[in-house]
Parts: C-alpha cells; structure tokens; sequence
C-alpha cells in the first residue's frame, strides 16, 4: 500500500507546464490475477521519482476499474516524447507480457520487444489509446493498424512532424491527430487501432492537408488516395513518401542523372548474371533488394569492373538491381532468378 500511496504523491508532484495526461489500461481478460497486482514497467518511472527508477516491475502499480477485468493508471508526462512499457501480472521481471511483433518497437521481432507511444500534445485531455490485451494487440473489437514511411527522398521534414490522416480516424482525414515518430533510418511510424473495414489515407509532411503527398497512379484509388483492407493486426509495408514502394526501389531522384552503358545478361538467370559498365572511369556501386526494398547484398566495382550475381546466393524470384556510380548517377533494373 505504501508503494502505491508513493507513486500517487509523485505522479501528481512532478506535474508542469510541459506535461499532459496519459491513461495506460490493460485488459486482463481470462488471465489469472497475481496476488501482487498487475503492474507497469516503463521507461518513464525515473521521470516519476519511483525507486530504483525505470524497468522495476513492482513499483507502479495498476488499479482495476470496478468489477471489470481492466486494469489502469493515469500519468502525468512530459510530452513531445517517445515512452516504451511492457505490462506485467505480479511484481517479477519474468512475469511481464509479451509483446506481439506488430505492437513492438522493432517489429522485426529480432530486436526491443517493448511498446511505445509518441505523446504529441500539450492539450488538456487525458490521452488514451483504449484497455490492450495482456500479452495483445489491440483493444476489443478493433484492430492494430501500423503506418510507416520512409522520407528519404522527401526533402526536408517539417518541423511540424510528419503525420497520416485518412478514413481510419475518428474525425477523418485530420491531418494533425496521428503524427509519425522515427526511430532512425528515416523511417517513420505510428500505430493506430481501428475496426475492420475498407481505409483510405495519405501522408503528409506538416500538419495540414496542404501538405499531403502525391500517390503514384499505380498505388492510388480513384481519388488518389492509398488505401488497406483492414482484416486482422497488420503492419503496413514501408513505403517511401510520394511512391508505391520503398525508397531503395523508388530509386532515382527525379534530378538524377541515369547511368548509361550497363548490360545485365542473362536475365532470366538460372545460375549467375554478370552485370557489365562500359564506362570504365568510375566506380559503381550495386545494392540488391527484395520486393519489399530491402537490401540483401551490397557489390563495388572499382573502375567498372564487371559484377557477377550467383543464384546460390539467392533464392528463386524477382529482384531489384539498384546503381549508383561514383558521380551520383543512378540506374535501377529487374532482375529474375530462376
């Protein structure tokens, strides 16, 4: 109980100017309640004065909302923010959910499993994704929708922070309610939580509908929009802004100039292909990539040397051959392996 009385004093201490209200629910659902309580682990509790400060299992404690399997605190934290959690059903380490891959930082699986929030506003609402799943995604009766895009080729960011609106959200098409974070590379993120059902969305460098991307024909409806199915959690595949594919595949800037004199033969290959440049006064530079943009193998070629691709190093499939010489020239192509 001390503890508990504790943390109330201090989340309510270390409230300012630079603060705003976070509601942080978990629905526990069938699980069966520690005797100890179900408790937040977080990167904030140092902020919050809480001993021993972040990633203590047992020192921020959740309060069950009446009769109901939900479980939640609110906080006061700084906002303009990224802040990552994991839940936890007792007061152990061991005994902290698990964060399925689609609600994770590194999605991948391969890297941190915790989740994570952008607190993007000063306003004096309480903001609140909705009670998640112990060890789920998102919150009854919705699915988790995840956005991400790449600005690589974009320009300059607006310091208004890059942001996606479309039919997915409450108020539709409001280009200032879901901003994207970055975790590095020029990839931005957000994820959101929405009901089954056919979306629309778009993009945007700013925070107004001004400042929306262009969506190739291609990857566009009939009102230019993008558009996702939503069925079950999903993340989308990153795109790179203004394009239907990443940024290693969209390629080549508008202003680039295109390399000429390259040869790749045979394509189709069944056991290698040999890549020729016939300028020989520069050096080449060879990325190749998946359907999904990214990148398998990295080749030099030093005074145009020829590059020769081996199919024991690939598996059957299409793939992207993406150029860059050492004068900033740029050429892209397919490649099949058969």
């Amino acid at each position: 109980m001390k503890k508990i009385i504790l943390a109330l004093i201090l989340v309510f201490t270390f409230t300012g100017l630079s603060a705003k209200k976070i509601k942080f629910a978990v629905d526990m659902g069938t699980y069966t309640i520690s005797p100890f309580g179900i408790h937040l682990m977080s990167s904030f509790q140092g902020y919050l004065g809480l001993p021993l400060g972040d990633w203590q299992p047992n020192t921020l404690q959740l309060n069950q909302e009446g009769l109901t399997t939900i479980y939640s605190v609110i906080l006061n934290l700084p906002a303009f923010a990224e802040y990552e959690f994991k839940f936890v059903n007792g007061d152990q380490t061991y005994e902290a959910e698990f964060v399925p891959n689609e609600s994770r930082v590194d999605y991948s699986g391969l890297g941190v499993d915790n989740r994570w929030i952008y607190l993007d506003s000063l306003g004096n609402d309480t903001a609140f994704v909705g009670a998640i799943p112990f060890s789920g995604n998102a919150p009854v009766g919705k699915s988790l929708l995840r956005f991400l895009v790449d600005m690589s080729n974009a320009g300059t960011v607006s310091s208004n922070g890059v942001h996606v609106a479309g039919t997915f959200q409450s108020t539709t098409w409001n280009a200032k309610n879901n901003i994207l974070y970055s975790f590095g590379s020029n990839i931005y993120d957000v994820i959101t939580y929405a009901v089954n059902g056919s979306y629309e969305f778009k993009y945007y460098n700013g925070n107004v509908l001004t400042n929306t991307e262009t969506v190739p024909a291609p990857c566009a409806n009939g009102g230019g929009n993008r558009t996702h199915p939503l069925i079950k959690d999903t993340i989308l595949p990153i795109v790179c802004y203004s394009a239907c594919v990443s940024c290693a595949l969209a390629g080549i800037h508008e202003n680039a100039e295109e390399i000429s004199g390259v040869k790749m033969y045979p394509n189709p290959a069944t056991e290698l292909s040999v890549i020729e440049f016939s300028n020989k006064e520069v050096d080449y530079k060879l990325n190749l990539c998946d359907v999904s943009g990214r990148v398998l193998k990295t080749y030099l070629s030093n005074n145009g040397e020829e590059i020769t691709i081996r199919k024991n190093e690939l598996s059957t499939g299409l793939y992207f051959v993406n150029i860059t010489d050492s004068k900033n020239a740029k050429r892209s192509a397919k490649l099949i392996i058969e």
